[in-house]
């Protein structure tokens, strides 16, 4: 998944910003000392993405108040391609009075910032880039290859040395399928087999005679579905956060009973101190964009501490999206682990959830 996160540092320094419900600014708006949040608002692919996470930023941001005279205003740049955009988009937030920047929010677009040679503020990308540079750029994101590492650590915390990874043709199963072997590998673990399905569940029928091995999904909840009924329940089943599509979608997750995968505190964890603090959606979104809309509040976290040079004594930072610690130029996001159980996923702690009362003709979370 992609995001782009910049703050930018300058002699104005402040421990707020608010947010402002303009649209984005044009080329001739007046300089003033603002965060620019840059986000492609007018591509047809990223458009809905990019708005939510301008939903989340701005809601922990807050309403802009007089009693807030030294916070920073937010302005919103929008653009159709990053790729091709974003570099005189940053630049025009600059000469507009830009004291942070936030974004751009496709890796295409942090690939062209990070080529830049002069970034002459604190800049915190929302996605991540090989071989960051130094300076004053910094990333932050939701790389889905971090989270099959983490499940491959959490694996072998349970003292699993044996894995099987069941993975599809497409893009992102295969790098995620990749990123968990490596890990897995690391950790001194072995791959027992790796499985292409490609709906025949025929490829699966030798796996009931493995024992003490984990079963990694690299797959969506639609294919987790298919491939569940064939995994003996003797095997721990592993899988990424793009297996739940939320609690509303009961059906979906008692098919998914038993299967363990990380997601952000902001969709499993309703009593975290910090996803209290901040409001909700209205109306709610779907549980990819909900993600997006936590990302975006955990932007504007780290923003303020980048503005008031404070990134060092905050972290690890309990965010909505996760624990958040800074390797390098890369600030890290360590999801939660949950489990499904009774067609809701839960904290591995929690008790288990009452079986709804059903009725002739209702279906399981249906009013």
């Amino acid at each position: 998944m992609f995001l782009l996160l910049s703050a930018l540092l300058a002699l104005y320094v402040s421990s707020f910003a608010r947010a402002t419900d303009e649209p984005p600014v044009s080329a001739d708006e007046e300089p003033a000392p603002h965060i620019a949040l840059l986000l492609p608002l007018e591509s047809a692919i990223f458009g809905s993405a990019a708005e939510a996470v301008q939903q989340g930023f701005q809601a922990a941001a807050g309403p802009e108040t007089p009693a807030r005279p030294e916070a920073l205003p937010v302005r919103v740049y929008g653009c159709s391609d990053e790729r091709a955009d974003i570099v005189a988009l940053y630049r025009q937030a600059i000469a507009g009075g830009a004291r942070a920047v936030v974004g751009p929010l496709t890796r295409s677009g942090a690939t062209t910032l990070a080529a830049e040679p002069d970034i002459p503020v604190p800049t915190l990308a929302l996605n991540a880039v090989e071989d960051p540079l130094a300076g004053q750029l910094y990333f932050f994101g939701m790389a889905a290859e971090a989270e099959a590492r983490q499940v491959a650590q959490l694996a072998g915390q349970q003292g699993l040395r044996q894995a099987i990874v069941i993975a599809t043709r497409a893009q992102l199963d295969k790098r995620l399928q990749s990123a968990f072997e490596e890990e897995w590998r690391s950790l001194g673990g072995a791959t027992l087999r790796g499985v292409e399905f490609n709906g025949d569940p025929a490829v699966l029928s030798d796996i009931s005679a493995m024992s003490d091995a984990a079963v990694f999904l690299a797959v969506d909840a639609g294919t987790a579905r298919l491939i569940r009924p064939y995994l003996p329940n003797k095997l721990p089943v592993y899988a990424t956060s793009q297996i739940f599509a939320g609690n509303g979608d009961s059906l979906t997750n008692y098919d998914l009973d038993g299967i363990r995968f990380v997601d952000m505190p902001w969709l499993l964890q309703a009593d975290h101190p910090a996803v209290m603090a901040y409001p909700r959606a209205d109306p709610p979104l779907s549980a990819s964009h909900e993600r997006l809309y936590a990302l975006g509040v955990d932007a504007f976290r780290l923003i303020q501490l980048m503005l008031a040079g404070q990134v060092d004594a905050a972290l690890p930072l309990d965010g909505v999206s996760g624990q958040i610690q800074l390797r390098g130029h890369t600030f890290q996001r360590a999801a939660i682990q949950a489990i499904f159980a009774q067609g809701s996923a839960q904290l591995p702690d929690a008790p288990a959830a009452p079986t709804p009362q059903m009725f002739p003709g209702q279906a399981a979370g249906k009013p």
